[in-house]
């Protein structure tokens, strides 16, 4: 860390004591002196205020009491891609990483990744060339780093793990992805970033991935199917924990899905499911802990089939408010 602000600061996530927080303000704060940064932290007991002081507003929170000023040599803006990847890996020179003893593993959707300290594939993360898997869960990458650095480090990547990091946008995720030309697993769940809000340029990126995960990320269901039209591929999708509460009808996006976590969301009323109900290859829904209370499937009546979730052959609903015997009726009209 240092008293040096990056020009782009505001909007960009940042680590501080161990909390995670988005600069939404730089600049000075009367009556002291010098300049600070005003931070909506993602834990809002670490905050003081809403962003004001002394009357004035300087930046907005969601929280009454989410925001606080930081000076600048306390935010750690993070690192790019390829410095994590290096630290994380015992890459660097004259380091040694105490716990590169220790076996871990990390979960991607349903994969396990095996990660530092494996005997087996030791020399394996000590040559970037021929790693196929790569995590740097919760390494404060932030940034991609210097154009095609990656690619020639890490040609032949498939798996990536960049949950719990710094990625403020959606775009920065695409500036690493794009350096890998076989990515199929990609999770950056626990990012709290900006996606686009019109449709995208056509990009070739994501052209293999089959697994995405962005749990914890803000992400809204609109900004999915406008990002989607670069998933031609994709087989699974994790959305948990980002507040969803309305859909829309995917149209020649996600067409090859199978699996989609919906859960810890928001999405109370019966009727959005019906907007994703011709999704046509989807055999598994995970709807747990979103307040649903009722279900009802209105094109067939009862002891008929609905031609609504055609592949559906898994739907979990647990630790909603379901207390009506009819709609185990309902469900029973699922094919």
């Amino acid at each position: 860390m240092s008293d040096t602000i990056p020009s782009d600061a505001v909007g960009r996530r940042i680590l501080c004591n161990g909390e995670y927080g988005t600069v939404l303000y730089v600049g000075e704060v009367p009556p002291t002196t010098g300049i600070w940064l005003g931070v909506e932290w993602d834990n809002h007991e670490r905050g003081k205020h809403n962003g004001s002081h002394e009357g004035i507003q300087y930046f907005n929170c969601r929280h009454p009491t989410g925001g606080s000023f930081i000076r600048p040599n306390k935010a750690n803006f993070g690192v790019d891609f390829l410095s994590a990847v290096k630290e994380k890996y015992g890459l660097n020179e004259n380091e040694h990483d105490p716990e590169s003893e220790a076996g871990l593993s990390l979960v991607i959707g349903r994969k396990t990744v095996e990660t530092v300290g494996f005997d087996s594939v030791k020399e394996k993360q000590k040559q970037l060339n021929i790693l196929s898997d790569i995590s740097v869960y919760a390494c404060a990458v932030s940034l991609a780093g210097q154009e095609e650095e990656i690619r020639k480090s890490c040609p032949n990547i498939q798996q990536i793990n960049l949950s719990r990091n710094l990625l403020s946008s959606w775009k920065e995720v695409l500036a690493i992805a794009c350096q890998f030309e076989n990515l199929e697993t990609l999770d950056v769940s626990e990012n709290k970033m900006k996606f686009p809000s019109v449709l995208p340029p056509a990009s070739q990126t994501f052209c293999k991935l089959r697994v995405l995960a962005l749990n914890r990320t803000g992400v809204t269901w609109t900004e999915v199917l406008l990002c989607a039209t670069g998933w031609p591929a994709l087989e699974e999708l994790y959305l948990a924990y980002n507040s969803i509460s309305l859909l829309k009808r995917p149209i020649d996006v996600l067409q090859n899905l199978k699996w989609l976590d919906l859960s810890n969301n928001q999405l109370t009323d019966e009727n959005q499911l019906h907007l994703i109900a011709d999704l046509p290859r989807l055999e598994s829904l995970i709807l747990s802990n979103n307040g649903i209370y009722s279900i009802h499937f209105p094109d067939a009546a009862f002891g008929y089939k609905t031609r609504m979730f055609p592949s559906l052959t898994h739907l979990m609903l647990k630790d909603n408010r379901i207390a009506k015997w009819s709609v185990i009726n309902e469900l029973d009209k699922l094919q």
